[in-house]
């Protein structure tokens, strides 16, 4: 029964695909292909040369106007043809998080690649490549909406915007294994948004906020497994409106299919005088839906249907409403009229009313719980009100959980100070720290919340929508009559003394202790990224007494942990040196590493400051370092996991260098903090070498100890240094990568080989790469030789003559050439 099963599931999908390229063929041959020839140019600001037609007209290639801000600009992209022309629907876009091109903006098609060329401000032309490829003779824009380009003949396609997708697959087009949609902030502006819909490795389909960790608690949609033994799973949009995921073998065979939507239904049925185009997009809301469009033959009439949601709750998107807010309502209709609203909780207020949906933030001063100085001296008692909202929820794990009456939980906030919110269910009661992630309301959510609300003067907002009942509580001040009479009775029995002292002792210490916190605390991250303050008792018991020690760090040693009630795994790394320089590093790297979010970056999650004792919190990386599995497995790992590796570590230099808010140098980049995550993806770890530059050098004092091999020559010497230092790390980690050994490493056979860099060399020059690889039987030679030439650009001494990290990566993926590198410095000379 199981065979035969399986053998329809591969008759079902030998079918659709057979089906779908049969409809793809037709369609391109109804009109025949224009092709774009080589010096042909488009202008941003003249409307008779902006675009490329396809064939039928339906689909066009060129600049559109941006909204992406409000110094209008230029875009460049595929769209549907609509009429009006700014009614177009944008499929594709190219650099899509760049600034808008200016009008005078130009395209131009060469053997080399699709140029764009702008004018600067001092009317300087710059060029930059769209599509940069060698070999081209021409490109077009085909009638399945996918723009192509020829190498030596119209057979052989050298690059196509279908293997790139931006939020949008079109008819015809897959979403490989591995691959990603990214939505657009809003439908004017496309530029990478909140939402991605990820086919992962493991052949699940799953759609995440963008902003948080590629963990299942993030996840918001999952397709679930294909239950495959098969080698890969692809998502895949045929002509007909069919959309589903289906498995390939290593042979190229077909495997099992999982149907997720299907086209042309009801009254959206084609009619043959009309051309029915398909699409789906992972929308700015975060839902991935199916649309048709429907054009006559003529032209004359356009029209667009929703065919399918993969959701019909906006609320049922994790992030739909930021930080601090909770989403209630839900659009369920086609047509989207009961659109979700985001709401704050009490005691918000939005960040920006006109964009609901960025948060809220306290409309109060967090100060005033714990107070200050000048409070004793005017003997202010605060007054707090508590709000209550029935059936809403968030996900955000509590930091405490006690199983307490609904009145004790509603008061259970009020004397202490980094609590704001707790939330009833099942008899339970959680206690929450801000922010607040993931809320929404619900009518059939059986829970309470209850939020502290501060009065008086530090209160501005208005009576809650939702709230139901807002009630004072007070909290005395320790000169009020109440403390003052409690210490007149003292005077008179001893046991009263002794307790108003131990009061007054632990209300100075929680004072004490949350001014501390707030004081050490407040680096400016709250604008940035938000991280967890944590006691060090939390931790203490997270880590069961610091037992399980997974290694050693800069500046001390990493333990494993699990967070109370989350059942979340943690990495906690205890700082040692808490001198005057430890706790500027432990400073910077919080102010750093705060504000960078990276798929190829171990995020940080919180800090303990407390007396002497630092500490980081780090996500956990289940599959350890990358020099574990590089030197220590039995396996080496398989050559397209090596390439993918070399690609993740690029990548997270990328964002450091270039893409975060701030330019960071590593200057410790080595397989030993390099971890791995629970898909294998790769991540940079331990900035405690991190330094900012201000704007592009700083000269930085290295003690060069323990550190033979990965450090560029540079930093070797008090010395100006750049990124171009990780970029040498870099290029040994990639020659690491390639062979699965050590940079240095005595034990080889041949003394010529002991030095990885000159061995590496002296085999390319040799033309015997093979050696390299010997014990693998999958590598691809190209990308090896590919791999290798980009490695011994990075280690060369001169820092002018390595490449810069945008450039790694585009040869390292074969979109730029690579000249022949000289020889590298030998290592051990330099060393002796």
């Amino acid at each position: 029964m199981g065979f035969a099963n399986t053998v329809i599931q591969i008759l079902v999908v030998s079918i659709l695909l057979i089906i779908s390229n049969s409809i793809n063929v037709k369609a391109q041959r109804n009109h025949s292909n224009i092709v774009i020839g080589l010096g042909s140019t488009l202008s941003a600001n003249n409307e008779t040369s902006q675009y490329w037609l396809s064939p039928s007209g339906i689909f066009a290639f060129g600049f559109y106007p941006s909204q992406a801000n409000k110094n209008g600009g230029f875009a460049v992209g595929i769209w549907i043809v609509n009429q009006p022309q700014t009614n177009n629907t944008i499929v594709w876009t190219a650099k899509r998080d760049d600034p808008p091109f200016s009008p005078s903006a130009t395209l131009k098609l060469t053997s080399d690649g699709l140029h764009l060329i702008t004018v600067t401000g001092d009317n300087q032309p710059t060029e930059d490549k769209i599509i940069p490829r060698p070999a081209i003779s021409g490109a077009a824009m085909l009638d399945s909406g996918n723009f192509v380009v020829y190498g030596r003949n119209l057979s052989d396609v050298i690059w196509e915007s279908f293997d790139f997708p931006t939020d949008t697959m079109l008819g015809g087009q897959n979403l490989t294994y591995g691959s990603e949609l990214v939505s657009s902030m809003s439908r004017w502006n496309h530029s990478s948004g909140l939402y991605q819909l990820i086919m992962q490795t493991d052949g699940n389909l799953v759609m995440y906020p963008t902003n948080a960790f590629i963990r299942s608690e993030n996840a918001y949609w999952s397709s679930g497994f294909l239950e495959s033994r098969f080698h890969t799973v692809n998502l895949r949009l045929n002509n007909s409106g069919f959309l589903y995921l289906f498995s390939t073998t290593p042979t190229g065979g077909y495997g099992r299919y999982k149907m997720l939507a299907k086209g042309s239904g009801g009254s959206n049925r084609p009619s043959e005088n009309e051309t029915v185009i398909y699409r789906v997009t992972l929308d700015p809301d975060g839902i991935f839906r199916l649309y048709s469009h429907h054009i006559s033959n003529d032209k004359s009439s356009r029209s667009m249907f929703r065919e399918w949601s993969i959701l019909n709750n906006q609320c049922d998107v994790k992030g739909f409403c930021g930080l601090n807010s909770y989403c209630a309502g839900g659009g369920t209709s086609k047509t989207g009229k009961d659109a979700a609203e985001c709401y704050c909780y009490p005691g918000f207020v939005f960040i920006n009313p006109s964009i609901k949906n960025l948060g809220c933030y306290q409309n109060f001063s967090e100060d005033s719980c714990r107070g200050g100085e000048d409070e004793d001296e005017n003997r202010l008692g605060l007054r707090y009100n508590i709000s209550t909202l029935e059936n809403v929820w968030w996900e955000d794990h509590p930091y405490s959980v006690t199983p307490v009456t609904k009145e004790a939980c509603s008061e259970s906030c009020l004397k202490e100070c980094d609590c704001w919110a707790t939330l009833y269910t099942s008899l339970n009661c959680g206690k929450y720290r801000l922010p607040l992630r993931y809320g929404k309301r619900i009518s059939n959510i059986t829970s309470t919340a209850f939020f502290k609300m501060v009065s008086g003067n530090y209160q501005i907002n208005k009576i809650h929508p939702h709230a139901k009942t807002q009630r004072p509580v007070s909290i005395e001040g320790k000169n009020s009559p109440i403390l003052v009479l409690g210490l007149i009775l003292g005077s008179v029995a001893c046991l009263c003394v002794v307790i108003a002292v131990s009061s007054f002792v632990i209300y100075k210490r929680r004072v004490y202790k949350y001014k501390r916190l707030f004081e050490h605390a407040n680096l400016g991250l709250a604008e940035d990224f938000v991280l967890q303050p944590f006691s060090y008792e939390e931790l203490e018991r997270a880590t069961d007494g610091f037992r399980e020690k997974l290694g050693r760090g800069s500046f001390g040693a990493v333990y494993k942990g699990t967070l109370s009630g989350a059942n979340k795994t943690i990495a906690v790394k205890r700082l040692e040196k808490v001198v005057e320089e430890g706790i500027r590093e432990f400073r910077a790297e919080m102010t750093t590493i705060g504000r960078t979010h990276h798929r190829n970056l171990v995020q940080l999650l919180g800090f303990c400051i407390e007396g002497s004792k630092r500490l980081l919190v780090y996500e956990f990386m289940s599959n350890g370092s990358l020099a574990e599995l590089l030197f220590k497995a039995v396996v080496r790992p398989a050559w397209k996991e090596r390439v993918r590796f070399a690609l993740d570590v690029a990548r997270g230099l990328l964002y450091l260098h270039e893409e975060c808010g701030v330019h960071i140098i590593n200057c410790n980049l080595k397989p030993q903090n390099i971890l791995l995550d629970d898909t294998w993806t790769a991540k940079i770890s331990d900035f405690g070498f991190a330094r900012l530059l201000v704007p592009n050098q700083v000269k930085v004092s290295m003690r060069f100890e323990e550190r033979t091999g990965y450090f560029a020559p540079e930093l070797q010497k008090n010395a100006l240094i750049s990124v171009k230092a990780d970029i040498y790390s870099f290029g040994v980690v990639l020659l690491e990568i390639i062979c699965c050994r050590r940079s240095i490493d005595v034990k080889v056979s041949s003394p010529d080989a002991i030095a990885l860099s000159n061995w590496v060399y002296t085999c390319f020059i040799t033309g015997e790469l093979n050696k390299l690889v010997e014990l693998d039987e999958d590598v691809e030679m190209r990308t090896l030789e590919r791999m290798v030439k980009v490695g011994l650009w990075c280690i060369q001494d001169d820092p002018a003559l390595r490449p810069s990290t945008k450039n790694v990566i585009l040869m390292l993926e074969g979109a730029m050439d690579i000249p022949i590198p000289p020889s590298p410095e030998l290592l051990l000379a330099r060393s002796s």
